[in-house]
């Protein structure tokens, strides 16, 4: 008998896990409304709100060359929160020129090309990619990792 009950409450759960009728635009809004505040909280220099878009093991990572010799650079996400938290006279500014996002079930990629200005100056370019999962809390950045250019930035 405890196995039939135990079978049937697993069809049950399961109905509700991946029978769950989830509007894709409406998660596509969601992933992007996760990133956007992600960027408010750099520009406003608020680390709490950055923090509340990130998943605990987020990992932070840039990708680049430097001499012709490609590198990966992971950061310290406490140092991050730091850098932007820290007070300076310099307004921080990415601005995102498009999202391609992608979801499947609880998991969701973003490819967001931008632009860099401190103080109105453009600094670089380049694109970031996130790596995002739906928590119960909604959307959580896992992972991003971005290059960063001068040049070829039309």
């Amino acid at each position: 008998m405890k196995k039939i009950i135990f079978f049937f409450a697993l069809i049950l759960a399961s109905n509700i896990v991946f029978g769950q009728n989830i509007d894709p635009e409406t998660e596509k809004k969601a992933v992007i409304a996760t990133i956007s505040k992600f960027f408010e909280g750099m520009f406003k220099k608020d680390s709490v709100l950055i923090r509340q878009t990130l998943d605990p093991s987020v990992r932070l990572q840039t990708t680049g060359q430097k001499n012709a010799v490609p590198f990966l650079k992971t950061e310290s996400v406490p140092d991050f929160l730091k850098s932007i938290a820290t007070p300076r006279k310099e307004i921080f500014d990415e601005r995102i020129l498009s999202y391609d996002i992608k979801i499947d079930g609880l998991m969701a990629s973003a490819w967001t090309p931008y632009k860099f200005y401190i103080d109105q100056n453009f600094s670089h370019c380049g694109v970031n990619s996130f790596l995002l999962y739906k928590s119960v809390e909604g959307w959580k950045i896992v992972q991003i990792m971005d290059t960063r250019r001068k040049e070829n930035c039309e």
